[in-house]
């Protein structure tokens, strides 16, 4: 998939939280993108043979005893390169120029004066208004005071006398702020100068281009190989199954494991939508009371999720021999592939490539035994989350699957406050069917990442419902906002959508007498209870 004839820009990870973020952006312009550690020498990162370099930000000084530097490699083959706050910084001094601690430091949102556009700031629409006045977001202790000898200075802040500099000519350029950030104002289109109008990158990282490239891969990859896909309901899953369809039409076959976990109407879905859309070849395997019967009078968490994933790989097992028999019994070739829905997050997060057959295995197949082992098929390896739905819709897949919020592997029963059964599963589905019917209607579905909806099964709660008193269920409501999970906030749902929900949800789950709002970030809480 990174073999691939579409320009490609190296992010240079220096220890920032934003360094995912910077490659998401660069792939928003539709130029592809990879993550390399600053540990990685001029002449591996070169190897890449990248149109351009991006320095990212990092949380040291660049005068700290063992802070990484920008290897001066880079510079010599007039590679474009631009760098971002601790890159910046980094790149300055590399080049010859002064990078000082001054005594101010700039935190969150700033005013930065643009006093020469150059290139990389040129055609910007100011929208304070004043001309030449940028709302930035920054986040420094040490400053560029000096540029480098041929760099032309291009603006300033109140914390630095060097806020951003370029030398177009030689594919050079640098700004102090976050621009992939969206406090950062006009920051897409600072990083969009860079891409196009200095460092000449293609756009042609798209959502088609994506598809042809990834099937063409898969077909020569695979050949003439039977393939099996493990179907959850989630996206990710879904688009992977897609692609491969797309590439090998019956040579694939898909299993899904309806284990009566999943919200109301997902498992119908997976049946009938997916396989509307995709027309693939699905064995369906269902056993929710194989599941409800090992769960029972079971509260701990992580015993949960244990016993969910056992039961899981022994049906998943299950399915796998009966395709290899059905393959056996039609004279044809055994399996040989699995498809495994790994993400590029995955990827950078495993160390770059390292051992990335083995992550997130709790979202995948893993545990087969000897006899059932498979090569693996990656085939969102290269994306985000954002490209994984992108790619989706070009399949033609229903935006149902396609924009459905991130759910768990153990589905409702981490949902559940308690033991798991049958009744507590009713009443958790009908609450969070309502939850997500008015989330739909309010058109606020994309705005939210995730919207746990949690009963509180061991609690009850005194209410009056009519002209009685009632001992009910209270539920939460956990709607959260986040670009990767890896930090989120609360989501601020209008208060008559939250009125509908609560209204809704105590008049028609009569087991529910109260309904509250968790407010809390991410950190310190996770977005699910269990």
């Amino acid at each position: 998939m990174t073999d691939t004839d579409h320009d490609l820009v190296i992010v240079i990870d220096y220890g920032a939280q934003y360094a995912q973020l910077i490659a998401r952006r660069v792939r928003e312009a539709n130029v592809y993108s990879e993550i390399m550690p600053h540990t990685a020498s001029a002449a591996e990162v070169l190897a890449r043979r990248p149109q351009a370099v991006i320095l990212s930000g990092g949380p040291q000084s660049v005068y700290a005893v063992g802070a990484p530097q920008v290897d001066a490699g880079l510079f010599e083959p007039g590679l474009p390169v631009f760098g971002i706050c601790y890159g910046f910084q980094a790149m300055a001094r590399t080049l010859g120029g002064e990078v000082a601690r001054t005594g101010i430091s700039e935190f969150g949102r700033t005013v930065a004066t643009v006093s020469a556009p150059g290139t990389l700031l040129a055609g910007l629409p100011y929208s304070t208004g004043q001309d030449g006045h940028l709302t930035i977001w920054m986040s420094h202790g040490d400053s560029v005071v000096r540029a480098p000898d041929g760099f032309t200075t291009l603006a300033v802040s109140p914390g630095a006398q060097v806020a951003a500099f370029e030398a177009a000519d030689r594919g050079l350029a640098g700004v102090q702020w976050h621009p992939e950030v969206h406090h950062s104002q006009f920051g897409q289109q600072v990083l969009e100068h860079f891409l196009f109008d200095i460092a000449g990158c293609r756009p042609d990282w798209t959502a088609a281009n994506i598809v042809h490239d990834t099937v063409e891969a898969i077909r020569a990859q695979v050949g003439q190989d039977a393939v099996l896909c493990g179907l959850s309901g989630g996206v990710d899953s879904a688009v992977a199954a897609a692609l491969v369809q797309r590439a090998i039409g019956d040579q694939l076959t898909c299993v899904f494991v309806d284990h009566g976990l999943l919200r109301k109407g997902e498992a119908e879905q997976v049946e009938r939508d997916f396989v509307a859309a995709t027309g693939v070849d699905l064995k369906v395997a269902d056993v929710a009371e194989q599941f409800l019967t090992a769960l029972a009078d079971v509260t701990d968490p992580e015993t949960k999720r244990k016993i969910i994933g056992r039961e899981f790989i022994r049906t998943f097992e299950a399915a796998a021999r009966e395709v290899q028999t059905d393959h056996a019994r039609h004279g044809e070739h055994g399996i040989d592939w699995l498809v495994q829905g790994t993400l590029y997050p995955d990827v950078v997060e495993s160390g770059g490539g390292e051992g990335a057959a083995n992550i997130k295995s709790h979202h995948n197949v893993g545990g087969l035994p000897d006899d059932l082992q498979f090569k693996l098929i990656e085939p969102l390896r290269a994306l985000f989350k954002d490209e994984v739905r992108a790619v989706g819709e070009q399949l033609g897949l229903p935006a149902e699957i396609v924009w459905r919020h991130p759910f768990p592997g153990p589905g409702l029963a981490i949902r559940i406050i308690g033991a798991v059964d049958a009744e507590r599963l009713a009443i958790l589905r009908d609450a969070d069917a309502i939850a997500r019917e008015e989330l739909t209607a309010a058109g606020l579905d994309r705005d939210v990442w995730q919207f746990p909806v949690v009963l509180l099964a061991d609690v009850r709660s005194v209410g009056v419902q009519g002209d009685g008193r009632t001992y009910g269920h209270p539920v939460v409501l956990r709607p959260v906002s986040s670009e990767d999970a890896m930090t989120a906030d609360w989501s601020r749902l209008p208060y008559d959508v939250l009125e509908r929900i609560s209204t809704r949800i105590t008049n028609e789950v009569r087991a529910v007498n109260r309904v509250t709002l968790d407010i809390t970030s991410k950190p310190p809480g996770t977005i699910e209870w269990e």
